[in-house]
């Protein structure tokens, strides 16, 4: 069961001193997040041996403290290594770790248990799915905590990953799998339907770029729709939808046996075997 998120409020406080293990895509797209949300730059030290020109760049105009020496425990810290790393960062990552300190996990395939073997010193554990429109703010996230986080660490994990948009939190981890392959691979899923959609355009006679154009202007603006109009997915299939029109005439083929829905539900069947193999 997933229970209703909880949107940000004007009272959420980022725990601090925070520290961020890892500045790549995700973790920089977390970073800017929490920057523009008032977190002072002061405040947070950014852990990476090997950091990009732009986040060495925003570390120097911003005064955020890049590979510092061991401070002491961290209020938080969030890791955004990539997961194959872990083991060889866990020493120095558990330098960080106090009792009271909170772990947020976005490594995909790392269980809470797997990150507790590797930081012994870890008791409030956050494991979270974020994915990649989090780096506009439009991400959805699934976060599940250890039995440690209670309403003061839910309540500073919740700060740190809406900045990045819609956060659900999930009663059961064995869920995380499911929400890898729903929304953590979705959006290269939308991407291949721009890209298909375009293909048959040019199928159909438009010129390539004219129906690139058209195709990424459609797939865009009914995301947006359906982002901005409260009513479910199907019902706004149904009411784009005249009776013997071009659009039901296209929908014959896309929801016969064995089309769009099926595979639909075959790629999400193995994209979750695929997280559960990666797990450990």
């Amino acid at each position: 069961m997933i229970q209703d998120p909880a949107p940000p409020g004007p009272e959420a406080a980022f725990p601090t001193p925070l520290v961020l293990a890892g500045a790549g895509k995700m973790g920089s797209a977390l970073l800017r997040g929490w920057l523009a949300g008032g977190l002072d730059p002061a405040a947070v030290s950014i852990v990476d041996p090997h950091p990009s020109p732009e986040i060495a760049a925003l570390c120097a105009e911003r005064g955020l403290r890049l590979n510092p020496g061991t401070a002491g425990p961290a209020g938080a810290l969030v890791l955004g290594i990539k997961p194959q790393a872990l083991d060889e960062a866990a020493a120095a990552l558990g330098a960080w770790i106090g009792p009271d300190t909170l772990v947020v996990s976005i490594l995909a395939g790392k269980t809470i248990a797997d990150l507790k073997r590797r930081l012994p010193g870890a008791r409030a554990v956050v494991r979270a799915m974020p994915n990649l429109p989090a780096s506009i703010g439009r991400g959805a996230t699934g976060a599940v905590g250890s039995a440690e986080v209670g309403a003061s660490a839910r309540a500073g994990a919740q700060a740190l990953l809406a900045r990045s948009g819609l956060v659900a939190w999930l009663e059961d981890e064995a869920l995380i799998d499911a929400v890898t392959a729903v929304s953590g691979s979705g959006p290269a899923y939308v991407f291949l339907l721009a890209e298909a959609l375009a293909e048959a355009g040019v199928a159909a006679g438009l010129p390539p770029a004219l129906s690139a154009q058209l195709a990424r202007a459609t797939v865009a603006g009914a995301g947006a729709l359906l982002d901005a109009d409260a009513r479910e997915a199907g019902q706004l299939r149904r009411d784009v939808t005249s009776p013997g029109g071009t659009t039901a005439a296209a929908l014959d083929v896309l929801m016969r046996e064995g089309a769009l829905p099926g595979l639909m539900r075959e790629a999400v069947a193995a994209a979750r075997r695929r997280a559960g193999e990666l797990s450990g």
